[in-house]
């Protein structure tokens, strides 16, 4: 199976782009973050045309995540169990959406921004780490051989090697202890984080912002990864950062993150 996440920014603005990708890398699955449009507004039919079933979540033009199989797309949930709310009146976000695709439990997330370290976002974000750990280590615990993949956009860089200067995130969020603590805690409930185990150099980016030709410098952050439980970490066979994707006019501001992973 070869099992992509990608923080699209819009997947209407790109949707020639995703399905070019699609006709190129031809992923299995293909598991899409911050696509800002409603479940009833995101484009299927040239998806579909592909040979891809889709599922999306959506409430407005702001967050959004969605999965593209063409492998099977069973038992679609949206939200994970005890995820928190945001916003008044509170309202559970379109941030998670989880599916069975070839045998494997896959989970497309966006993880809250955080905005400042002194934002009540940042303690919503650090809440929905939290519960988004309790689920997964319930979703082990349940079924300790289960094929579980938890993929997206983490909003987080847990080493200071995963941004490009660390100096110049001193008293941001994405970097803080206490984010790179509720990052580490998933690991604790007994996954492993496989993009880092086959990417292991420094610098390895996923996400260049628009402004100052960060891309052009080679200044960006690993903030796009993925945790596998250890069944499923076990059949990882590579990992590759897609930077073709970040060139030319109308990329998004991130990269996908490709996996290949060996039959069960």
């Amino acid at each position: 199976m070869r099992l992509v996440t990608w923080n699209v920014n819009s997947v209407r603005a790109r949707l020639e782009r995703v399905v070019a990708f699609c006709e190129r890398a031809a992923p299995d699955v293909l598991a899409l973050q911050e696509t800002k449009c409603t479940a009833e507004a995101f484009p299927r039919e040239p998806l579909e045309a592909l040979g891809y079933e889709v599922a999306a979540a959506g409430h407005s033009q702001w967050n959004g995540v969605a999965l593209l199989s063409r492998v099977g797309l069973a038992d679609v949930e949206e939200g994970f169990p005890g995820q928190p709310a945001w916003g008044d009146p509170p309202r559970t976000e379109a941030r998670a959406l989880g599916a069975t695709c070839g045998g494997v439990r896959v989970w497309s997330l966006y993880v809250p921004n955080g905005r400042t370290l002194d934002d009540p976002h940042l303690a919503y974000k650090l809440d929905w780490l939290a519960r988004l750990r309790d689920a997964a280590a319930a979703w082990r615990t349940a079924d300790p051989g289960a094929a579980v993949a938890l993929v997206g956009d983490w909003n987080i860089a847990p080493a200071d090697d995963d941004v490009w200067d660390p100096t110049a995130f001193v008293g941001s969020t994405h970097v803080s202890p206490a984010e790179r603590a509720a990052f580490a805690a998933v690991g604790d409930a007994g996954y492993r984080e496989v993009t880092r185990e086959h990417l292991p150099e420094p610098h390895t980016f996923t996400y260049w912002d628009y402004q100052r030709l960060r891309f052009a410098r080679r200044e960006g952050m690993r903030i796009d990864l993925a945790y596998a439980s250890r069944a499923l970490a076990d059949r990882v066979t590579g990992v590759r950062v897609d930077r073709d994707e970040r060139k030319g006019k109308g990329a998004s501001d991130h990269a996908p993150v490709v996996l290949d992973v060996a039959d069960a």
